[in-house]
């Protein structure tokens, strides 16, 4: 699961505006540091990658047939 963009701003924001550090904030928001330090670089979550089908689709159709 991943936090959505609203509650990353909301969690950056008040870390500048309160001038709480990484760990401060973390622990009022009971989220990881980790998460935290990520988001100051990057708010927007990075896009899944899928997974490509070794066979494709129709074939597998018709081999199962």
């Amino acid at each position: 699961m991943s936090y959505s963009i609203d509650f990353r701003r909301k969690v950056i924001f008040t870390m500048e505006e309160e001038g709480l550090s990484i760990r401060e904030t973390a622990k009022q928001f009971r989220i990881g540091s980790a998460s935290v330090s990520r988001w100051i670089n990057q708010i927007e979550p990075k896009a899944s990658t899928t997974r490509q089908r070794k066979i494709d689709k129709s074939e597998l159709i018709k081999d199962v047939e």
